[in-house]
């Protein structure tokens, strides 16, 4: 008897390392490559590094000279806060954004997960003109959890008319949906290779000409002295693979939210007692966030593994151990926050795939009871 093969759905965790990626890493793989070197090694090197600076700056929309290559998101997020005295984000941010400064003043959510402005220009409001400067305010593009799409046009405004820096982890929005940094009136975004079919281990913060930055590192001096220590070289060679094949997925998340959109219908003529996590919003087009049942996320992920289907909790995860997502409570979604599942579609998945997670879904959760 054949088994079909596991159905991979949680590429907001993380997603396929794309072939592209995979060779242009291999290829930088064994000859001494130190990017800050001067002779033929080390010039060989500098070109891969800047071949995928401008190609990660072309995918973001903004100038090759604006990235600055990290370890990944939580260290370009770490970077960029640790730069100012008071930041102002929202309840629904990554943890990298919410533990990472001890002065951080945090503004709510609607119930369908998008950043309530008016909160927003309370907030600003209440900052002392003296301290506008050294106050960063810190709002993601989109949510991991929830695919929702925050007002960044908005935000920014309210931002730029106080005179406040304006962060913006952009990890999930990165090659899903389009981005013109350059236009936005954002001081800096974060980015992660990971989240475009490159490997892990390698990010990049951008940082608009003007902005503040001195490396938290103390060293070499390496990214005009943004952020100390040799590059990853090979992690950055297959960043920039990933860029450059990704340039062309937007069309490819766009018509995916058919194929997400179809299964949240068949699943709610099937089971209308379903709750949908930000349908009502605007959402990144590969993310669905629902309850279906009584059984605990941690099971059903459990059993939708053992059916050969890799989904995951709407909670976030660490070791191995799903805790109640702080994202759900945020938005007043206590009572479902231990039952929500997320499915994240990603450069590889076809309309079938969706198919067959309706399929597995509607029998699991019939059988759950």
């Amino acid at each position: 008897m054949t088994h079909p093969a596991p159905l991979y759905l949680d590429n907001n965790a993380t997603t396929p390392l794309r072939t592209a990626a995979a060779v242009a890493m291999k290829d930088v793989m064994g000859p001494p490559a130190n990017p800050s070197s001067v002779h033929e090694f080390g010039r060989a090197a500098r070109l891969v590094v800047e071949d995928a600076r401008l190609a990660v700056a072309q995918l973001a929309g903004c100038r090759a000279s604006d990235v600055v290559f990290t370890s990944g998101g939580t260290e370009a997020n770490n970077l960029v806060l640790s730069q100012y005295t008071t930041i102002i984000t929202s309840a629904i941010e990554h943890d990298s954004v919410r533990a990472a400064h001890p002065n951080t003043r945090f503004v709510k959510v609607t119930a369908d997960g998008a950043i309530d402005c008016d909160d927003v220009q309370r907030h600003v409001d209440a900052i002392p003109a003296e301290m506008r400067p050294s106050t960063l305010l810190s709002i993601m593009a989109a949510n991991n959890e929830t695919g929702v799409l925050q007002p960044l046009h908005e935000i920014a405004d309210i931002a730029a008319a106080a005179g406040i820096a304006l962060h913006s982890d952009m990890v999930q929005m990165f090659g899903k949906a389009s981005i013109d940094f350059a236009t936005t009136g954002i001081s800096y975004a974060s980015l992660s290779a990971h989240k475009i079919g490159g490997p892990a281990g390698v990010g990049a913060l951008l940082v608009r000409p003007g902005c503040r930055l001195a490396s938290l590192l103390k060293g070499g001096g390496q990214e005009q002295g943004r952020r100390s220590g040799t590059e990853n070289l090979i992690g950055i060679a297959g960043f920039g693979a990933a860029a450059k094949a990704a340039r062309d997925d937007v069309d490819h998340f766009t018509t995916m939210a058919g194929w997400r959109d179809a299964f949240e219908t068949k699943i709610l003529a099937a089971l209308p007692d379903t709750v949908i996590f930000g349908k009502a919003a605007d959402r990144l087009g590969n993310t669905s966030c629902l309850v279906a049942g009584a059984k605990t996320a941690e099971t059903m992920v459990m059993a939708f593994d053992l059916a050969g289907v890799a989904v995951s909790a709407g909670a976030a995860c660490s070791s191995g151990k799903v805790r109640a997502s702080h994202v759900l409570e945020a938005m007043g979604a206590e009572s479902d926050a231990g039952r929500a599942i997320r499915i994240s579609g990603g450069w590889a998945t076809t309309p079938s795939d969706f198919e067959r997670l309706a399929d597995v879904f509607l029998h699991l959760y019939k059988q759950s009871g």
